[in-house]
């Protein structure tokens, strides 16, 4: 049985992209959203605080005026670390912290996707929502089972509806 993680991050002022990517994962069979930082609109938070699923959001670099928010939303600092089924995670925005001591590493900030295994850890950077350095909104699905992590690229052009998916496998150890 697998089990799915949406995984976005750089949102920044894009509240209706944003959200155009959460529900795309959400239709996906998301069971957690994962915000990687940046996140820089309250309604976002809002937005995500309305699904019946749950999800963690890390601050960004970007994102101090959200901290007043604090405890009405699921925010937390950099690094941080969470089970969520049978894994475990390390959360951050920036990717100062990529010492492979989780089974899964979710970073930010940089804008641009990135998928690594290294040394049996996932190093997962979705890439933007935002669209501000690409021309697309970018999200991740990560899928995974007792053997494998099947990463899922969802890609949108501005101001075209259509999701495109790009997907790949790697074994774990």
């Amino acid at each position: 049985m697998s089990k799915k993680i949406g995984i976005i991050s750089d949102t920044h002022s894009k509240i209706g992209r944003a959200i155009k990517g959460i529900d795309l994962l959400i239709k996906e069979g998301a069971e957690l959203i994962v915000h990687a930082g940046d996140i820089v609109k309250i309604e976002i938070l809002e937005y995500l605080k309305t699904l019946n699923i749950p999800y963690i959001a890390v601050y960004g670099n970007n994102d101090k005026k959200l901290t007043q928010h604090h405890n009405n939303f699921n925010l937390v600092s950099e690094p941080n670390y969470f089970n969520f089924k049978d894994l475990s995670f390390k959360l951050m925005h920036h990717p100062l912290y990529l010492s492979p001591d989780a089974d899964v590493i979710i970073s930010g900030h940089t804008h641009d996707y990135k998928v690594e295994m290294i040394n049996g850890t996932l190093f997962v950077n979705p890439g933007e929502v935002c669209a501000r350095d690409y021309p697309l909104s970018s999200v991740v699905l990560l899928e995974y089972t007792k053997k494998e992590f099947i990463i899922t690229r969802h890609t949108r052009m501005i101001k075209n509806n259509n999701w495109l998916k790009e997907k790949k496998t790697y074994k774990r150890q």
